[in-house]
């Protein structure tokens, strides 16, 4: 169920106003609701229940501690791409034995930890990564490393060049031709134990036609390799997207309606598309969702400091900035804007921007929204997922604080930053 909603004219998450939040707590916010990320991980494994799967949340989407420690408590697994993040996990009361440990460049101090926590496997990107991993398990008296090689399956998945990840243009995997034979040779190596198969295509894909192309193209290869070498697991990996327009719509399902022409995938669309390919596989199915748990559970709550008007434009001047959320002006991504008070009457077409020093701080360009005055507060919507995990200090900006609200409970999960925070540990010359 959607929980961030327009109740009585005011912007509410979960049974806690906005309002109340950024009175107490300033801005700029950012404030989640446990339920809607929990929601949204028991609908997911709802709808493929048939096939068990494991769901292992990305946890670069949002690492606070407090939505690890949800997702843990939940029975989540995880996907880490750093030490960092698998030690986070740890902290938050994930089990490793729940983590798979992606990412293309694993330092051998990363891999080594990874072997010491125990994690699931290794999702291995290169050949020489699969040489690295087995001569750091060599030094390891004993041990063996549980890999799973990672498939770039060449599927286009749609959406900004910056997210797609299964074409050979991009970074990410194996090539699906050379598959094979690497299997075929890491047999042989005793420091290693092939544990399963992986692909991962993108992310925010609103179809369902490039996640059935590519389990489609993978399932038959999947099923030699299951058998030749006894695989466990086959992970089809994350990206299933979200709606960003109309994010304050009502109903169970308004976080799946069509937002403007564009229709989005169902979940029940989703699993229907999926489960007849996976079923006869015999193997545990893994998922990562990172954006779909966590994207429209968080809002950035900001405060309007200024109003302008140039000879061409209208601006709206905010206290949030690129640092605290990225993403528009890296992938010039739409978010949402809302007053969080009761809108006042008409609209004004405005350019929200924030107060960094660079041209690209704009979180909506030709904005239709209603009139605002200083000191009012925007809702930046949907940015639970790479929101704060994103953040920086550009500008010598301290990072927001972060708010985790249970139906009328609000808990600070991080304090703001103070900004004599933000040189503790540097020497002046």
């Amino acid at each position: 169920m959607h929980r961030t909603q327009r109740k009585g004219g005011k912007i509410y998450v979960e049974g806690v106003s906005l309002e109340a939040l950024a009175d107490r707590h300033g801005t700029p916010l950012y404030v989640y609701s446990a339920g809607t990320i929990l929601d949204h991980y028991r609908r997911l494994r709802g709808v493929l229940r048939v096939l068990d799967p494991l769901v292992c949340y990305s946890v670069k989407a949002n690492s606070n501690l407090a939505i690890l420690n949800l997702l843990a408590r939940a029975g989540s697994g995880f996907d880490v791409v750093s030490g960092g993040e698998l030690e986070r996990v740890r902290k938050a009361g994930g089990k490793a034995a729940k983590c798979v440990f992606a990412g293309v460049g694993k330092t051998e101090d990363e891999i080594e930890a990874g072997l010491r926590a125990g994690v699931k496997a290794f999702h291995v990107e290169s050949e020489e990564e699969l040489q690295t991993i087995a001569a750091v398990a060599a030094r390891k008296k004993g041990r063996w490393a549980p890999v799973a090689l990672r498939v770039n399956p060449d599927v286009a998945a749609g959406g900004h060049a910056k997210i797609t990840t299964g074409t050979y243009a991009n970074k990410f995997g194996i090539p699906f031709e050379e598959v094979a034979a690497i299997y075929r040779r890491a047999a042989g190596n005793r420091y290693l134990r092939l544990r399963g198969i992986q692909m991962h295509i993108g992310s925010q894909i609103t179809q369902v036609a490039p996640f059935r192309a590519a389990v489609r193209k993978m399932v038959p290869l999947v099923a030699r390799l299951r058998d030749r070498y006894g695989l466990d697991y086959f992970d089809i990996g994350g990206g299933v997207g979200i709606v960003y327009q109309d994010a304050l719509a009502s109903g169970r399902d308004g976080w799946w309606r069509t937002a403007k022409a564009q229709r989005f995938l169902t979940l029940h669309e989703y699993a229907a598309s999926l489960v007849s390919l996976l079923r006869d596989l015999r193997m545990q199915i893994l998922l990562e969702p990172g954006r779909f748990l966590v994207g429209n559970a968080g809002v950035l709550v900001t405060e309007v400091l200024y109003r302008k008007q140039t000879g061409r434009k209208h601006f709206t001047v905010v206290d949030a900035g690129m640092n605290d959320l990225i993403r528009p002006t890296l992938y010039e991504a739409f978010h949402q804007i809302e007053p969080i008070g009761k809108p006042r009457p008409g609209a004004i077409s405005t350019d929200v921007v924030g107060p960094v020093c660079e041209s690209g701080d704009v979180f909506g360009h030709d904005r239709m929204l209603s009139p605002v005055e200083r000191g009012d507060r925007l809702a930046v919507l949907s940015a639970g997922a790479y929101g704060f995990a994103m953040a920086s200090n550009y500008n010598t900006r301290p990072r927001p604080a972060e708010i985790l609200v249970t139906g009328t409970r609000a808990r600070l999960v991080r304090p703001r930053e103070r900004v004599a925070d933000l040189w503790r540990g540097e020497k002046k010359s």
